[in-house]
């Protein structure tokens, strides 16, 4: 007997207005559903991880019994501090200013939970990402924007491939975040007006500053803050408290407005200049990945991004070997920062991506 059961999907929970609204679309459209929320690392005596604090832990658990799945927790904590956290501290360390939400997809939530809810003899692992997945006419799996520009999360799953890709799902990357918000209320979800989290998950009191005051002391070493020429102007309080193309809060006093150009670890010093010195029109990234799973064997164009929140930017890519690319912007950019993520497009089809590397 012929039967048109739906397949069996883990959906990541997190008590989220996002998670939850992805779970109900497929319970109401048949699948055989199952909830599972991570607990991940966070530091003892202080804040839980924003992801997954007991009241988010008690939403998702309501949300999967009114949807009548099953929902389990799952516990990743020593994982996401050695994978996640310490390279965070690192990076911050050399430096760069890191996005482990990056790494946290590639190594957490799309390998390890992935290989998860296929042991659970899931087919598909659902996300509640803005973000779609395609399969063209060759037969290849395409990873692509989701249509709400200001929640489009494809930035951060870039690294997704041909192996990971067939068995992912992002049911709202054809939706806006309006819309999502009215489906969860139309579901009676209790979670639809929930604010969206706004920092990562394991910074707790004073975000990335005081998250490394606690664990990274020495990365608040004082030193100078000098032009271009190696002039002294003045001594900052720590590397990690300045960013590229920074301006404000610099404490010194010059005819023209400063900028911080570069973070130099190797002499703890802050390097700043003029507006005239901060663009670069160049840079190289280590760990890159295609979605392809092929890079291509000649320099080709695209629009790419250099931070989550940055607007899209015309550039010539070149693959080099070792996994490392070189970009040609063709406008200079003002705030190409090592540690971000370097995400290229083709239209509003991920390419791929890497880690913008030191000068």
């Amino acid at each position: 007997m012929m039967t048109d059961a739906k397949p069996r999907v883990v959906v990541a929970m997190s008590g989220g207005v996002d998670s939850s609204v992805a779970a109900a679309l497929l319970v109401e459209q048949g699948y055989d559903v199952v909830g599972m929320m991570l607990r991940l690392w966070s530091e003892e005596g202080g804040a839980e991880n924003r992801c997954c604090t007991l009241d988010a832990i008690d939403d998702a658990r309501a949300i999967a019994g009114m949807l009548d799945i099953p929902f389990y927790v799952r516990d990743y904590k020593q994982i996401f501090k050695k994978t996640i956290v310490t390279p965070f501290i690192d990076a911050y360390a050399g430096g760069e200013t890191p996005n482990p939400c990056l790494t946290c997809n590639r190594v957490i939530r799309f390998d390890m939970l992935l290989r998860e809810a296929l042991a659970l003899g899931a087919e598909f692992l659902v996300t509640g990402h803005y973000a779609r997945v395609r399969q063209n006419e060759l037969g290849e799996w395409e990873l692509w924007r989701g249509i709400d520009p200001g929640k489009d999360q494809s930035y951060v799953l870039h690294s997704l491939n041909q192996q990971s890709l067939p068995r992912v799902f992002f049911p709202l990357g054809d939706y806006t975040k309006a819309q999502v918000r009215k489906m969860a209320d139309d579901f009676d979800l209790p979670v639809f007006n929930k604010p969206d989290s706004q920092d990562l998950c394991f910074l707790g009191e004073g975000g990335y500053r005081g998250f490394l005051r606690r664990h990274a002391p020495q990365t608040r070493t004082p030193g100078e803050i000098v032009d271009t020429r190696g002039e002294v102007l003045g001594a900052h309080s720590g590397l990690p408290n300045y960013t590229i193309g920074q301006r404000k809060g610099l404490g010194i006093f010059r005819p023209e407005p400063t900028f911080v150009l570069a973070l130099d670890p190797v002499k703890n010093r802050v390097i700043v200049g003029s507006r005239a010195e901060l663009g670069r029109d160049e840079l190289t990234a280590h760990s890159v990945t295609y979605v392809s799973g092929k890079p291509p064997a000649e320099p080709f164009r695209v629009t790419a991004k250099i931070r989550y929140k940055s607007r899209s930017a015309p550039a010539t890519v070149t693959p080099l070997e070792n996994n490392r690319l070189h970009a040609k912007l063709d406008t200079p950019l003002p705030d190409i920062t090592p540690g971000q993520g370097f995400v290229f497009y083709d239209g509003n089809r991920v390419l791929g991506g890497g880690i913008i590397e030191q000068d």
